[in-house]
């Protein structure tokens, strides 16, 4: 059941990899709709793009280096990530908005020395990482007949204009396992850039409680959601932005709440051949407080 809330986060991941960025409404116009057969089409074009874009990045063929900012009802913290064909690895930088106390800053130093004496360790987070692409592309695979999708007007960004569409569940879909069974409950709205043919904003929650395993592993409350947001952030490569969950259940006999919101940021590209060692150096190079050394 760990595959439960899992998979709602890689609902995120795959709604992750497949959404878009900064979206400020703006007053919509009223452009000729759009008919049901040519709205599916578009957002399957879309969602294609982004499942060629999920398998490159799953390949990290476009490293990059990022800050994210995460903020929970318990504490925030801020973290500096560098992408590299071993993995993702990350430097904690602050806390609640501080930056590491003394003892802290040791800690963090010290995890990083084991993971260079400890190659076992990246090895296993790289395992992790491409279970959770895996079962990401499992979902994002099936989105374009999961879901029934309808025009709802066009917006004008000061990135250009975006097409919105309402999605609801499609009542033929037969999900072919627990990862793909969340989507029969949700419903809500998808952004698309019509030129680029990216998904640029989706908002989605669930409109019923959703049981696992009859209910024996676990459940999803009713009136859980995700907003995610990516954009490009350079070099026509599109990443998450902005992401919100709210998510509350259970799983087995414990109860489970995930809320959370994620903020990505100073996106930087790296060399594609840069290996986790080379990371750490990098993350090394930032100086006590998360400023980056001249």
């Amino acid at each position: 059941m760990a595959a439960t809330l899992t998979a709602v986060r890689n609902l995120l991941s795959l709604f992750c990899l497949v959404v878009c960025g900064g979206l400020a409404a703006s007053a919509q116009t009223a452009p000729a709709a759009l008919t049901p057969e040519q709205a599916q089409a578009l957002v399957e074009r879309a969602l294609a793009t982004e499942s060629q874009a999920a398998q490159e990045l799953g390949h990290a063929s476009h490293p990059m280096r990022y800050r994210l900012h995460k903020t929970s009802p318990r504490l925030s913290s801020t973290k500096e990530i560098v992408e590299t064909r071993d993995g993702d690895v990350a430097r904690l930088l602050r806390i609640d908005g501080q930056p590491l106390s003394p003892d802290g800053e040791q800690k963090e130093q010290a995890r990083l020395d084991a993971l260079l004496a400890n190659p076992s360790l990246q090895q296993h987070r790289k395992q992790s990482e491409d279970s959770d692409t895996a079962r990401a592309m499992k979902v994002l695979r099936v989105l374009p007949s999961a879901f029934l999708y309808q025009f709802a007007g066009t917006a004008t960004e000061n990135t250009g204009t975006v097409e919105k569409f309402t999605f609801k569940p499609n009542p033929h879909f037969d999900p072919p396992d627990m990862e793909t069974g969340v989507l029969t409950a949700m419903a809500g709205e998808i952004w698309i850039d019509p030129v680029q043919e990216r998904v640029v904003r989706l908002a989605g929650s669930l409109q019923q409680d959703k049981e696992f395993g009859l209910g024996i592993l676990g459940q999803l409350d009713k009136g859980g959601w995700i907003e995610i947001e990516q954009a490009d952030v350079g070099g026509h490569q599109w990443r998450i932005v902005h992401m919100k969950l709210k998510m509350n259940g259970r799983v087995l006999f414990k109860t489970k709440n995930s809320e959370s919101v994620q903020d990505y940021t100073e996106f930087a590209p790296l060399p594609a051949d840069l290996n986790y060692r080379q990371a750490i150096q990098i993350l090394r190079s930032i100086q006590a407080g998360g400023h980056a050394a001249n």
